[in-house]
């Protein structure tokens, strides 16, 4: 009996994820940060939060867990402390991959609907502040999932491999911490998301209306502040619309249904609930990757910078071979 169709696809996919998302967050990284694309300070602080929380997540859970737990069965990281820093490690990335998202969206809803409080939050410091919140208070929240596994085996003093507890699996206290995270991530910034953007919309359209009421036609087409919420709208949007469609899977997954077969322990499971549970954590890892895309398909002086890096890089390597 072979391996079902959901895991071979699983063996080829997290590579070619891996081998996709860390350059291409990395060029995210560097372009952003030289501030030459024409976003605030402040918007650049969270763009580039979301591109390093992205880069950790591709690291952490797709190569250290999903491809070592794949394809190199025996290895150092499944010494059951480092086996249970990597558990922490990965459900914290996750955690601030979605929350920076989320601050994000809020934070372009303040700019864009709350007139008075936008110079007071929409500050490069306020964005500083509230991304090292985020980022310590989600790895605070993983922490007790260090002590939610157990060796399976002590060879020469050193303990292998991570199975849950029996508490963990029979604790109330366990099934209640499981699930107010599972509200807190994914399902409370699902309904954030939504929630922002639906008064967002809201606000731009009832501004556009009173603006183009006190303009005429031709005014209207070249006025700068509606270009400049155009821009701004369509950024928002399309990285809250990646971040809803790639986890929609995983959240209805959530509501449903407990983890099945987490740790590839029956490699032969074929019910729809597994192959639903699957291909959620295949569509929520994919979004460490499509941000980029969406700068770069939105952002025009993004994709400038990009060319001009990879000019910058042909000459380099032109020099290099004379």
């Amino acid at each position: 009996m072979g391996y079902p169709v959901i895991y071979q696809i699983e063996l080829i996919y997290y590579p070619i994820l891996a081998a996709i998302s860390i350059p291409v967050n990395l060029v995210a990284i560097v372009i952003l940060s030289r501030g030459k694309c024409g976003l605030s300070k402040c918007i650049t602080r969270y763009l580039v939060a979301m591109a390093a929380a992205d880069l950790m997540v591709v690291i952490v859970h797709v190569i250290l867990h999903r491809i070592n737990l794949m394809h190199f069965p025996v290895s150092f990281l499944f010494i059951t402390p480092v086996c249970a820093i990597n558990v922490v490690a990965s459900i914290g990335a996750l955690d601030c991959s979605v929350w920076f998202t989320v601050t994000f969206t809020f934070d372009r809803f303040v700019a864009i609907c709350c007139q008075k409080l936008q110079s007071k939050y929409c500050t490069e410091k306020t964005a500083t502040v509230v991304i090292a919140t985020v980022f310590v208070v989600s790895f605070l929240k993983s922490i007790p999932f260090y002590y939610s596994g157990e060796p399976v085996v002590i060879i020469d003093n050193v303990p292998w491999y991570c199975v849950p507890t029996a508490d963990y699996l029979t604790s109330p206290l366990w099934r209640a911490y499981e699930c107010i995270g599972s509200i807190i991530t994914p399902l409370l910034p699902f309904l954030l998301i939504l929630l922002f953007n639906a008064l967002t919309v809201r606000h731009i359209i009832m501004a556009n209306r009173v603006r183009s009421g006190l303009r005429n036609n031709s005014e209207n087409q070249n006025d700068p502040e509606v270009k400049n919420r155009r821009k701004s709208m369509i950024l928002l949007f399309a990285i809250s619309a990646n971040f809803i469609l790639l986890w929609m899977t995983n959240v209805v997954h959530t509501l449903n249904w407990q983890v099945v077969n987490f740790y590839y322990t029956d490699k032969y499971y074929s019910n729809p609930i597994y192959i639903t549970q699957q291909v959620g954590f295949m569509l929520k890892l994919l979004s460490s990757c499509t941000n980029t895309c969406i700068y770069g398909l939105t952002q025009r002086k993004f994709r400038e910078e990009l060319k001009n890096g990879v000019k910058y890089l042909f000459t380099l390597n032109g020099k290099l071979c004379q």
